[in-house]
């Protein structure tokens, strides 16, 4: 399946991935293009939905979320007759970073932040355990990052 990208695109993605910042003028600089073309290529590929937003990533130890925690969730039969609804409260915890669908024998995996396993403990008492049609949660605390990045492979395109 082609991507509809070209490879000035390809590398454009490859550049902002890593440093959204950068000025389109710098970006063409590094890429062969003039700035003007690089612009418009930038504004298509948000336009079409390529780039979906610029973020700044924060450094969560530095401000203070010291504990990650991997948790596998199982819901009871009702409960996975409202997934909407155990969806809802996740994207309601801003302590849950992501949050995905599983096949096999857990429903869902979520990855959590808090200050500290005493905070996870709380959370995981006071809400997560708490989301009705819960019926089991497996933790995993992370006790340490090898490899962490947001930018995607691109050597398919």
């Amino acid at each position: 399946m082609s991507s509809g990208l070209d490879e000035y695109e390809k590398k454009i993605l490859a550049i902002l991935q890593v440093d959204a910042s950068r000025s389109s003028a710098d970006i063409a600089q590094e890429i062969g293009l003039s700035q003007a073309p690089c612009w418009r290529r930038i504004q298509r590929l948000k336009d079409e939905g390529y780039i979906r937003s610029e973020v700044c990533v924060l450094d969560r130890r530095k401000i203070g979320l010291r504990a990650q925690v991997f948790a596998q969730v199982k819901l009871t039969a009702h409960g996975r007759a409202n997934l909407s609804q155990f969806a809802d409260a996740m994207n309601a915890f801003p302590e849950v970073l992501d949050c995905y669908v599983l096949m096999g024998s857990v429903d869902f995996m979520l990855r959590i932040v808090t200050e500290d396993i005493e905070a996870y403990e709380r959370f995981f008492f006071e809400k997560l355990s708490q989301v009705p049609g819960v019926q089991e949660i497996n933790s995993m605390v992370a006790l340490s990052e090898i490899k962490f990045t947001t930018a995607l492979p691109l050597v398919h395109l």
